[in-house]
């Protein structure tokens, strides 16, 4: 049961940290030109992982 709540909250935290980087509120690394190109797919991953999170918790 605990161990469900902690892996819920590592992909909230998750989530949240994807979402940032794919809006540009946190950068992945200091050299912008150096970007990898999945971070384009974090605007819609990020989200999603959320949901999903937040899914699996009401659930629990």
């Amino acid at each position: 049961m605990l161990a469900a709540y902690i892996d819920e909250f590592i992909m909230f935290c998750a989530g949240l940290w994807m979402t940032g980087v794919g809006f540009g509120y946190l950068w992945l690394s200091s050299n912008p030109a150096r970007r990898p190109s999945v971070v384009r797919h974090f605007k819609w991953m990020g989200p999603l992982l959320l949901v999903i999170a937040i899914i699996l918790a009401a659930a629990s």
